[in-house]
């Protein structure tokens, strides 16, 4: 099974693929898709979408496992962040893929056994759990 992993952003999108096989995973590519500031929101969220489907086109998933959103204080990047979640939200459903979302608790719990992990912790876990191939 192939998973594309997606940290959603809006200036820097994240995503990871991984082949699982057994009970290992295996990283095929891995990246970030950047945007520049003071682009317009538009163009910004065309250029998310164009590379993520031009990832999912060239590497097809099985499924996906999207981050959901994490609201803190600052509502308009929430809102920033939200429109570029549900551009890749559409893109894996224009894709066919299994759409996975999970939490930053979830995700941190999952992998550390801690939900409030810090990230030096969570790449400490990932690097352990998938050698570099």
């Amino acid at each position: 099974m192939r998973i594309l992993g997606i940290d959603p952003g809006y200036a820097i999108m994240g995503y990871g693929i991984l082949d699982y096989k057994g009970n290992k995973f295996t990283p095929v590519e891995y990246g970030s898709i950047t945007t520049e500031a003071h682009t317009p929101n538009e163009e910004r969220l065309l250029t998310l979408y164009n590379e993520l489907t031009r990832i999912i086109s060239e590497f097809r998933p099985d499924e996906a496992a999207i981050e959901e959103l994490f609201y803190n204080t600052n509502a308009t990047t929430a809102i920033m962040v939200g429109e570029a979640r549900g551009m890749a939200l559409l893109a894996c459903a224009q894709g066919n893929i299994k759409i996975s979302e999970y939490t930053p608790l979830q995700i941190k719990s999952s992998l550390t056994g801690y939900g409030r992990a810090d990230k030096k912790q969570v790449q400490t876990m990932v690097r352990m759990m998938i050698p570099r191939g």
